[in-house]
């Protein structure tokens, strides 16, 4: 009973770190978003906020909320939110409101009709690599990161780093996930391409913040990611 139970969920992770001016409106619309017929869990994960997050979080209702005593990255809260991830379907949503959740259903049709396994939601629309919307600097560092995956991994994907990935539980079954931070993103990506899962990419809207709003990734991350990429594809 509970293993039919389980199949009608979708586990919705939303890693948070310093989110106090979106958090609240992020979780009301995942709770809002349709998912026709499955069950939402909701599994939040504060990554160390020290901004007044914390206090908001205590007062969710209905979600699963987890604490990091310290800041240890987006990747580690994704894959202590994945610990507790009971739903037949993972779906990773960002706590700012770059992404918003009334792109679910379309995410996560080729899921529940059983044609697809991976589900990415691209900011570019198929065979077009260019989003006004984007800084330019992270529009040509995605592009050379999307161009690298492709190449190394002989896919044809079009949104590597897109904050939208969506997929079967099942298919993390033998992948062990150790990125801390933004390499989460390549990390995941690579070891799926590696298991053989093709990834289709559904286009989604998507309203970048500036960083005077609290935007992170730097180009730090694009040298980490370019890494990330280069080790799993030549490792075991």
């Amino acid at each position: 009973m509970e293993q039919q139970k389980q199949k009608t969920h979708i586990s919705i992770i939303i890693p948070v770190y310093n989110e106090k001016n979106t958090i609240a409106e992020v979780i009301e619309k995942v709770k809002d978003a349709d998912v026709g017929h499955l069950k939402k869990e909701i599994i939040i994960v504060d990554d160390g906020s020290s901004d007044g997050t914390k206090e908001i979080l205590r007062k969710i209702n209905n979600a699963k909320v987890f604490f990091h005593e310290k800041n240890k990255g987006k990747g580690a809260a994704i894959r202590t939110g994945l610990q507790h991830a009971n739903g037949s379907f993972i779906l990773i949503q960002d706590a700012d409101m770059e992404y918003n959740p009334k792109h679910y259903k379309a995410l996560l049709a080729p899921l529940v009709s059983g044609k697809e396994q991976v589900v990415y939601g691209s900011r570019f629309s198929k065979g077009r690599f260019f989003n006004k919307n984007m800084y330019y600097s992270h529009w040509l560092g995605n592009i050379a990161l999307t161009s690298i995956t492709n190449m190394l991994y002989g896919t044809r994907i079009n949104d590597m780093e897109t904050g939208y990935k969506v997929m079967n539980r099942d298919i993390l079954e033998g992948i062990t996930l150790h990125s801390d931070n933004f390499d989460i993103e390549p990390e995941l990506t690579a070891k799926i391409l590696k298991k053989g899962i093709k990834i289709e990419e559904i286009p989604i809207d998507f309203h970048p913040r500036s960083f005077e709003e609290g935007k992170k990734i730097n180009w730090k991350h694009g040298i980490s990611a370019l890494w990330t990429l280069i080790k799993y594809r030549i490792r075991e």
